[in-house]
Formats: structure tokens, C-alpha cells, sequence
């Protein structure tokens, strides 16, 4: 009875609020309207004054009242929706047997319904996202994703919600592995990493058929980033990462075991002291020579791997000196050789000191050969052909000493066969502060198998 009291008394006040908000005034503005209307507009009043007709007028106006009053409220208390975006999805298959190619990383999840339940819907676990492959056997596949919502008051839509895999019988395949040091420009410049020793030399690879046809190597990444404080000696890495690369060098997925591997890393310090060799280029002014070059230091200590530095017996120094007619001194920027990492001392001042020119010939300098191939010797075609007369041009207190002995006149043979062969003669620089200059431009000589 009391429930029954309450409607009345809502639907009696919903009444009065109508009828004092809604009948009373479009009824004053009716009269007001037709008041100024002739006769006919008086029968229209008289027609609206009757009982049945305000009765019949104030129920469409209630009832339209309560049907926009109603659909607001619908709308009011509509479901609301949220879209979860990027939500990871979890495939269930067998991953021993089978590899699966085409599953969705993620999807979007739009839910539907009352805030509560978005509330906690939204709370729970990421791994409600599934696709179920169990029992499914290789080929192609289209499978629903489905999402396992943690109420069942929602409703849902997935996007997307079907997926076209393919899966595929796992098979493995034994690979060597090789090893790749990155960030070396990151080591200390005098360091040098000698050898990188992995603890296997061996990986299995696992994948598709298909897959395993593109890998071209297996590669130990060794990051000299993750060395922390690399010194001279043998440090162990751990958990270096492996990856398989095709033939052009692109990273193939597939699976690879072990996963990471450990490795020790040997860095030494190789150095060696070589001499600083200054090569002037160029021609000094007409009439004179260099008399002496001086430098600020004559030795300098390098770095670099042992190969290299077995290789480097000097280290050269090139400046200029065409039209020079003045003594100079000059501040030069040493150059590093390639493969050599670091340097004691960057740079160096070099003195020039000039004189007046002299000349000197030397007789009878003999001529030897360079680069003659493996299984045969050679002979000079005649005397003439044995020895060269050599013209120096320098100051005369650095030529006086200059000996027949002093200088290397050579030809080279690299490519020649069985034959005589006409070849030029070349003149080794023992002096920079020295011109050198054969007389004798060419020589014959004659080529035999042993």
C-alpha cells in the first residue's frame, strides 16, 4: 500500500508540475493568440475552452513530457564503453612440436556495460586474451580470439577477432657458432681485445623447415659495453645473447639453444716505439738544399694490434717544402697509420735548415732486383746492365760522405716470366736530405727457370 501511495503521490505532483509549467501557460498563449482573430477564432476558443478537449491536449503534452523525460534517463543510465588497446595475446599450442607463424602480437578489447564492471574488468589479468590451437594439426588455420573476462555482466568485441595462423612440424638443426665484438671504438684506445673464448662452439636451432634454410650464421654478440672496467687480462662475460642472421645479414626468427652463452674476453696493451721519418716533397728554391732537418721528437710510441705493429718499422712524416728559400720551422700533426689506435705523442715541431746546392756523381752502384718469382733467377743482359752511375744533389758537407755503398738502386720483377725484359731502374731515398738521380733510366735483364 505504501509502494502504491508513492506513485500516486509522484504521478499527482508530476501532474501539478505540468499543469503549472506546461497547460497554464500555452493556454494563456492560445487566448492571447486568438484574441485577435475574428468569430472563427472565437469558436476555436470555444472549442478549445471544452473540458474533453484541455483533457485530451494536456494528455499528449504529459505524455510527450514523459517520453523525452524517459529517453534522457535512457541515455543517462546507457551502458558506458572502454577500449583496452594493445593487449598482449597468449597462444596455447604445443611450442616442442609446432611452430606457429601469423599470431597476433595484440588486439583491442572494446567493453560494454555498467562502470563497476569496466572497473574490474580492467583490472584483471592481460593473459585472458587466448587463442587456443590444442589439437589443431599443421596447415593453415583461422581461429577465434577469444577473451575470458572477469565478469560476466560486459559484453565485448575483440579486434581482431579471428586470426589466420599457420603452424608448422619444429624441427632442429646443429649450427656453429661465431662470434661478433661490438662497440670496440668504445675501449680505451691503447686496449686491444686479442681473443674472444666462447664456452661452446656449437648451437642447435629450432624452427620451421623453411626457417632454417635462411639461417646463413650464427652469430655470440660480445658488447664490449657491458665490460665493465676493461683492463689488461682475461675477463669472463656473461649471458651474451645469440642471434641468427640470413645471407643478407637480417636477423631470422627462430629459436636457439642455448639461449646465451658466456665467453672469456683477453685484452692486451700491444705497443711499439718506432722512429719518425721526415719526408720532404717538393723542390726547394733554385740553387739550394736542405742542410739538416730537426724534429722535437724522433720516436714516438704506437698502439695498436700486434699484427699491425709488426709491420710498422717507421712512422712518416710528409711536409712540404717546394719553393722553400729561408730556413723554417714548423709545428706538424702526426698521422696515424691505419690499424694503429693510439699514439704517445701527436704532433712535433720540424726545423729546416738549407745551404747552397752541390752536386756529386757516384759510379759503378750496383743493381739488384726485387719481387722475382718463386723457381726462377735473372742476370743483367750485359755490364752496363749491372751497375748505374747515380747523380746526388745536396750540400756538400752531407754528400762528402756518401759512399757507393750509401745507395740502393734496384729493379722490380713482380709479374715478370721467362725472358729478357727491359725494366726501369729505381733509386732508394736513404737520405731525405739527398736528390737521387740514375743516369741510367733503363736496363735489360734476362729471366731463366732454375
Amino acid at each position: 500500500m505504501k509502494v502504491l501511495k508513492a506513485i500516486r503521490n509522484f504521478f499527482r505532483n508530476l501532474w501539478k508540475i505540468i499543469d503549472r509549467k506546461i497547460i497554464v501557460p500555452v493556454t494563456k498563449l492560445v487566448l492571447k493568440i486568438t484574441s485577435n482573430f475574428n468569430t472563427s477564432g472565437k469558436k476555436f476558443e470555444n472549442w478549445l475552452s471544452k473540458s474533453n478537449t484541455l483533457l485530451f491536449v494536456s494528455l499528449f503534452l504529459a505524455v510527450s513530457v514523459f517520453i523525452v523525460i524517459d529517453r534522457k534517463i535512457i541515455t543517462f543510465s546507457k551502458s558506458s564503453a572502454e577500449v583496452l588497446r594493445s593487449q598482449p595475446v597468449t597462444a596455447i599450442y604445443n611450442e616442442e612440436a609446432y611452430v606457429v607463424v601469423g599470431l597476433p602480437e595484440t588486439v583491442d578489447i572494446t567493453l560494454i556495460g555498467d562502470k563497476t564492471d569496466l572497473f574490474i574488468a580492467k583490472q584483471s589479468p592481460s593473459y585472458d586474451i587466448r587463442i587456443d590451437l590444442t589439437g589443431l594439426k599443421p596447415g593453415q588455420h583461422k581461429v577465434n580470439i577469444k577473451y575470458n573476462q572477469a565478469t560476466t555482466n560486459l559484453e565485448y568485441m575483440v579486434n581482431p577477432s579471428v586470426a589466420t595462423v599457420t603452424i608448422y612440424d619444429k624441427v632442429s638443426e646443429t649450427r656453429s657458432l661465431s662470434v661478433d665484438v661490438l662497440n670496440q671504438d668504445k675501449l680505451d684506445s691503447k686496449l686491444v681485445i686479442d681473443d674472444v673464448k666462447i664456452d661452446s662452439d656449437k648451437v642447435i636451432i629450432k624452427g620451421a623447415e623453411h626457417q632454417l634454410k635462411q639461417v646463413a650464421t650464427v652469430k655470440a654478440l660480445v658488447d664490449i659495453n657491458n665490460l665493465v672496467n676493461p683492463e689488461v687480462g682475461t675477463t669472463t662475460l656473461k649471458d651474451i645473447p645469440l642471434r641468427a642472421y640470413d645471407e643478407k645479414g637480417n636477423v631470422v626468427d627462430v629459436e636457439i639453444v642455448p639461449t646465451t652463452i658466456s665467453a672469456d674476453i683477453v685484452i692486451s696493451s700491444p705497443s711499439k716505439e718506432i722512429p719518425i721519418k721526415v719526408i720532404p716533397k717538393g723542390d726547394v728554391a733554385f740553387g739550394k738544399a736542405i742542410s739538416t732537418i730537426d724534429i722535437s721528437s724522433n720516436k714516438v710510441t704506437v698502439y695498436g694490434s700486434q699484427a699491425v705493429l709488426d709491420e710498422l718499422n717507421y712512422l712518416p712524416l710528409e711536409i712540404d717544402v717546394s719553393g722553400l728559400k729561408t730556413n723554417s720551422q714548423t709545428k706538424m700533426d702526426l698521422v696515424k697509420p691505419v690499424g694503429i689506435k693510439s699514439m704517445s705523442i701527436n704532433n712535433v715541431t720540424v726545423s729546416i735548415s738549407l745551404d747552397t746546392v752541390t752536386e756529386k756523381d757516384i759510379e759503378h752502384v750496383k743493381v739488384i732486383s726485387r719481387n722475382l718469382g718463386d723457381g726462377y733467377s735473372v742476370s743483367a743482359v750485359s755490364a752496363s746492365d749491372g751497375a748505374v752511375t747515380v747523380n746526388l744533389k745536396g750540400v756538400s758537407s752531407v754528400l762528402k760522405d756518401i759512399t757507393a755503398d750509401d745507395i740502393v738502386a734496384y729493379v722490380d720483377l713482380k709479374g715478370l716470366k721467362e725472358g729478357t725484359h727491359e725494366v726501369d731502374v729505381v733509386i732508394e731515398t736513404t737520405d731525405n736530405r739527398v736528390q737521387y738521380l740514375s743516369k741510367t733510366k733503363k736496363v735489360n735483364v734476362r729471366i731463366v727457370k732454375k
